[in-house]
C-alpha cells in the first residue's frame, strides 16, 4: 500500500517576514512572490495591515505597497506548507537579488 501527497493531511499555519530590499514589493519581486505561490496547491494568502489578497494574484501583491520594513503574514493551506515557507523566506532572505 503506498501513501499518495493527496491524503495528507493540510493544516493552515502563518508566519512574517519582513519586506529588506530597498525598493520594496515592485513588479518583479511581486512576480517571483507569485511564481513561487502559484507552484503550491491549497490557498496561500498575504496580509499587511489588516489587508489580505490573494498571493497568487500579482495585482493583488502589488496593492499592498509594501515598502522596505514592512511585515508580510503569510496564512497558508497546503499539503506542502513547510516547504512554501521555506522557500518564500529564502527568497526574502536574497532581498529578491534586488541588491
Amino acid at each position: 500500500m503506498s501513501e499518495s501527497g493527496e491524503n495528507s493531511i493540510e493544516k493552515d499555519i502563518s508566519f512574517t517576514l519582513e519586506v529588506s530590499n530597498k525598493m520594496g514589493i515592485h513588479a518583479r519581486p511581486a512576480a517571483m512572490i507569485v511564481r513561487i505561490a502559484s507552484r503550491f496547491e491549497g490557498d496561500i494568502w498575504v496580509e499587511k495591515e489588516g489587508e489580505r489578497v490573494n498571493a497568487k494574484s500579482i495585482m493583488g501583491i502589488m496593492m499592498l505597497a509594501a515598502s522596505k520594513g514592512t511585515i508580510l503574514t503569510f496564512y497558508v493551506n497546503s499539503s506542502k506548507n513547510d516547504e512554501f515557507q521555506k522557500e518564500m523566506s529564502e527568497l526574502f532572505s536574497s532581498k529578491f537579488q534586488d541588491e
